[in-house]
């Protein structure tokens, strides 16, 4: 009863330390944007619109939608101001507003006079987000209990190392692809201590686990500099070095991010690994490392075909209307898998499914040494 009660108590400060640690890292001060935010963001309520200035183009509407929006927070709420709305042809940033609308909308003051205008940012989406994320953490902690409160934990705090520790020092010109990897081996660490404990499946999972990261990270620096990937394929990179960060490698800035987005599997496939030689460990207690380890190839050789089959569709899932539109066209096979967009998806792909096939073994072999008999 002793050792139970020491045993919870380490996790419920385990997890308390967790928290403040997330707490700390959310206070962390932001670093001093290049550009300053200009008006304050408040919520409005559409009540008029005039569309008169709208062309349609094709399949596109290009001019300026006027708006009158009723203030629903901020300083002036309850004041209804005239907002203006520019559409762009562009339908990935395009917005057009009715009257009923809930928007994200900028208000600035103008001069002296304190008179103030208005921009229509976007569609207010923030409340069901947060009604969503409720209700996920409630039925996470409802079926989970402890271990989904602690893995409610080690969410939020991954969340907070990404934005609060990847970025800025990615953006202050730290080398990204090792930031990341730093940040997954940290990660790894809280979620592997939090799951399993200070045992010897947490141990192994944990090495496991990293040792698969740091080939990925390897392997991912060789191949990229092999097939000429510059990162450019990534969402909004040019606007990013428009807007005073042109030194980023962006090569470098891929590597980390194919880190990032494989690490979740990882640590997936090596505690899945740590589980199962356990489990034939506390069973049979008389199995030395051959056989341990050649339970955790089997365990290994079940769960790596599903995983690399779910990063496949994850990668691909993301690009779906660019490989529709290569099929559309006609585009021929070799053509397209040599493009820049695909090729650089592809090799994210090969080199992620590449790390968990290596992880399996890897993680084997570590369990079956900890949970091995001890022979005299």
């Amino acid at each position: 009863m002793t050792d139970l009660r020491k045993y919870f108590s380490l996790k419920v400060v385990l997890a308390v330390f967790l928290v403040v640690c997330s707490v700390g890292l959310w206070f962390i001060p932001q670093p001093q944007p290049l550009t300053a935010n200009e008006g304050t963001a408040v919520r409005a309520k559409v009540v008029e619109t005039d569309e008169s200035q709208i062309t349609d183009v094709g399949l596109l509407k290009y001019g300026t939608q006027i708006i009158k929006a009723q203030l629903l927070s901020g300083p002036k709420k309850g004041e209804t101001f005239t907002a203006v709305n520019d559409l762009r042809s562009q339908l990935e940033i395009d917005k057009l507003f009715k009257v009923g609308d809930t928007a994200l909308v900028i208000l600035k003051d103008t001069d002296e006079a304190k008179t103030s205008t208005l921009v229509a940012r976007d569609h207010w989406r923030l409340g069901w987000a947060g009604v969503l994320f409720a209700s996920f953490c409630v039925f996470l902690c409802w079926f989970g209990r402890w271990t989904g409160l602690k893995a409610l934990l080690s969410f939020l705090f991954s969340c907070l190392v990404i934005w609060k520790g990847v970025i800025p020092l990615a953006l202050h010109g730290w080398t990204a692809s090792w930031v990341c990897f730093g940040a997954v081996v940290l990660m790894t660490f809280v979620i592997m201590y939090l799951v399993a404990g200070a045992t010897k499946k947490g141990v192994s999972a944990f090495l496991g686990a990293t040792v698969g990261v740091f080939a990925g990270l390897a392997l991912s620096h060789l191949f990229g500099w092999l097939m000429n990937i510059n990162g450019a394929t990534m969402p909004y990179v040019q606007t990013l070095l428009f807007s005073g960060y042109e030194k980023l490698d962006l090569q470098d800035i891929f590597i980390g991010a194919m880190i990032l987005s494989s690490s979740g599997a990882i640590m997936d496939l090596a505690i899945d690994i740590a589980s199962g030689i356990e489990e034939v460990a506390l069973h049979n207690k008389e199995l030395g490392r051959k056989e341990l380890c050649a339970s955790g190839m089997r365990i290994g050789r079940s769960v790596v075909g599903t995983m690399t089959t779910t990063l496949l569709l994850a990668y691909s899932g993301g690009y779906l209307t660019l490989l529709m539109m290569f099929f559309s066209q006609g585009t021929d096979p070799i053509d397209f898998l040599n493009s820049t967009l695909v090729s650089a998806e592809t090799a994210k792909t090969l080199l992620g499914s590449f790390t968990l096939v290596l992880v399996a073994p890897v993680t084997a072999i570590i369990a079956s040494c900890m949970f091995a008999k001890r022979r005299k």
